[in-house]
């Protein structure tokens, strides 16, 4: 079989137009988001300071550390605020109180998202989660935090 004659049968078992996750963002990665630096809690924080901080921020989730800096989980701030006003939370209590708690177990491994993990990799994470937190590989810091909303704004900038 001649080489024309096998690229184009090749050719013509593809799709006409492929739109798999690598092509829609073209080899891009985490870094290319081009997210603004983290900002996260200590578990010890009084909410009306991680509410106050989160406001200045523009943030709607907040990561939450442990003393050694680790990710235990987030604090959706709507509402965190929301009980605060409700009376049912004290402006002094700690973030730990209201936080919603990372799931790590076997069955539900820990997926980490670094800024060289691939754009298609933050989609098919962000279809089932709010958001990811950018860590290093090791997941000793926090670097930033990327939600769907930032995938969109990318493509409308790059016209993908």
């Amino acid at each position: 079989m001649s080489t024309a004659t096998m690229t184009n049968s090749i050719a013509a078992s593809l799709p006409a137009h492929s739109t798999s996750p690598a092509d829609k963002y073209r080899g891009a990665v985490v870094e290319d988001l081009q997210l603004p630096p983290a900002f996260s809690v200590s578990s010890n924080e009084a909410i009306s300071r991680a509410i106050e901080q989160a406001y200045e921020r523009d943030f709607s989730h907040i990561p939450v550390l442990d003393r050694n800096r680790r990710p235990l989980g987030y604090v959706d701030v709507a509402k965190l605020k929301q009980k605060w006003e409700a009376g049912q939370a004290n402006p002094d209590d700690k973030v730990s109180q209201y936080m919603t708690r990372f799931k790590r177990t076997s069955s539900e491994p820990y997926t980490i998202i670094t800024p060289l993990s691939p754009l298609s990799e933050l989609e098919e994470f962000l279809k089932s989660n709010i958001f990811a937190l950018v860590t290093d590989h090791n997941r000793k810091f926090v670097l930033g935090l990327a939600t769907a909303h930032d995938l969109e704004n990318f493509v409308s900038r790059r016209g993908l």
